[in-house]
């Protein structure tokens, strides 16, 4: 039996959440751009758990951007798909199963772009969604009269000038852009290039100004693992489990976040599915949630990777699974991390709920995020993400960081690379790890005396835009914890440094 309406009273509401009769015919308030799992695990999951909840009542309009397959799975299910959230959340493991009823079309940018334009007639429609990947949100010389525009912020123009003469360019009638695409600053980057679009495709002065008053484009911030379609086996039994097939069910872990920039209340009002969970946020700044991730999800990966690795781990969720591994990395966040974050924005309860919440994340089962994936760019991410954290830490402490200072020394063991034609490969416990990294040529020239590896690494500025040798005691430090992993290994390096501090 496939998922769609009419089978949907064949289905028992015992294992799977199902949406009322009455939310199937909620009018249409979103318009979004994109169906990727990101989009339908994330602002569809939120908004449909607020229309379950009778808060926003209303529904999204989806547009598929790109020619790559088509729309037909949407049609045959009636646009219906379950979300399978599965994980760890407090400490507990969860899973619940919904179906998500939240979209009401999908249209093709390709071949319906003339019933797409008509959507900007609909009064009710109040709200833009998108997540067309990092490079959608890119400069172009789109002309809005092209069927459709070729890029994302030409299609998004040609909509909002429709909108403007359909409603003779009134101030209610401007829209709420909130995309989620994973780039800093998102939505000033987006509308800048609407803005400069505009001016290109010469729709006059009283259309950009409605443009810059009247519709409000807001930062956002999401976070949310999706990794998509469930494994075979997986999908079948729990298919079996529901009692009907679905082509379009995507998993999620529990973790949920999407943190909205703005500080007007017409916003909040019209994004009021906001207050239908815990993991949705109308705050002025979003700067203290991007802090949160950058330095405890992200630093606390990229810190841990190399050790990991060394340690024999593949997985995240198999190193977690590791008692004295998972209190490492709780210790490195609570005792080196959570102290330098907090600061007026972040309190301290805020960064230990959130390092809690990571634990969570990395020992989720149902996710098997692979060690060596998060070695790619591994020097500019420990650069970016953990040496601005070594800073803090020595001027609010003035001592070395232990734990980071063993995470540096499990990067340059792991940067111990041998050169294969253009490739560097990584050597560790008798298995090759490509090692690509764009310093990867600078590890291995330094590797050629390891008397003074760890000097040059420390030193050069290329690497960390600061001499680490400077820090008072870090240098030693590292060469200590060099040492004793390659003599001793990672497991009872770990094991001897806890004890020690414990004692």
């Amino acid at each position: 039996m496939l998922l769609n309406k009419e089978n949907l009273k064949n289905i028992s509401g015992e294992k799977v959440i199902k949406p009322t009769a009455e939310m199937l015919e909620l009018p249409e308030k979103v318009i979004q751009f994109g169906t990727g799992v990101l989009l339908r695990g994330l602002p569809d999951y939120f908004i449909d758990k607020a229309n379950h909840q009778g808060i926003f009542n209303g529904r999204i309009v989806v547009v598929k951007t790109t020619s790559k397959a088509g729309v037909d799975d949407f049609a045959d299910q009636d646009n219906l798909y379950t979300l399978s959230v599965k994980g760890i959340e407090d400490g507990v493991e969860v899973e619940e199963n919904m179906i998500n009823s939240s979209i009401s079309r999908v249209l093709s940018a390709t071949s319906e772009w003339a019933e797409i334009l008509k959507t900007a007639h609909q009064p009710e429609l109040k709200v833009v969604i998108s997540n067309t990947t990092e490079v959608g949100i890119v400069k172009s010389e789109d002309k809005i009269t092209d069927t459709p525009p070729q890029s994302f912020p030409g299609k998004l123009l040609a909509f909002l000038h429709e909108r403007y003469k359909a409603f003779n360019g009134s101030d209610d009638s401007g829209m709420v852009i909130v995309p989620t695409e994973l780039i800093s600053d998102n939505a000033d980057k987006l509308k800048e290039i609407v803005l400069d679009l505009a001016v290109q495709n010469k729709l006059g002065w009283d259309f950009e100004n409605w443009l810059r008053t009247a519709n409000h484009f807001c930062k956002t911030l999401v976070d949310r693992i999706v990794p998509g379609r469930l494994p075979e086996a997986s999908q079948k039994a729990l298919e079996n489990e529901l009692g009907y097939t679905d082509g379009l069910m995507i998993m999620a872990e529990p973790f949920r976040l999407w943190a909205i920039e703005s500080s007007s209340e017409k916003v909040k009002e019209i994004l009021s599915f906001a207050s239908a969970d815990k993991g949705v946020f109308i705050v002025p700044s979003i700067d203290k949630f991007k802090e949160l991730k950058l330095r405890l999800l992200n630093g606390t990966h990229t810190i841990s990777c190399g050790l990991a690795i060394l340690a024999g781990f593949h997985t995240v969720k198999e190193a977690m699974a590791d008692k004295e591994f998972s209190n490492h990395v709780l210790k490195l966040m609570k005792e080196e991390i959570v102290p330098v974050v907090e600061s007026g924005d972040i309190t301290k309860e805020e960064a230990i709920s959130f390092a809690e919440s990571v634990i969570d994340r990395f020992s989720n089962p149902s996710l098997a995020h692979q060690w060596h994936a998060i070695t790619l760019n591994y020097t500019q991410k420990l650069q970016m993400r953990n040496m601005p954290l070594i800073r803090r830490y020595y001027a609010l402490k003035n001592e070395v960081p232990q734990l980071t200072a063993l995470g540096v020394a499990a990067y340059i063991i792991f940067m111990n690379v041998t050169k294969d034609g253009d490739q560097y490969i990584s050597h560790v416990n008798g298995k090759a790890f490509p090692a690509q990294d764009e310093f990867a040529d600078v590890l291995y020239n330094y590797w050629k005396n390891p008397e003074t590896v760890v000097d040059s690494t420390l030193g050069d500025r290329r690497l960390w835009d600061k001499n680490l040798n400077n820090y008072p005691g870090f240098n030693a430090a590292v060469k200590s914890y060099v040492e004793l992993l390659q003599n001793k290994g990672a497991k009872e390096t770990l094991s001897n440094l806890h004890t020690e501090r414990t004692n």
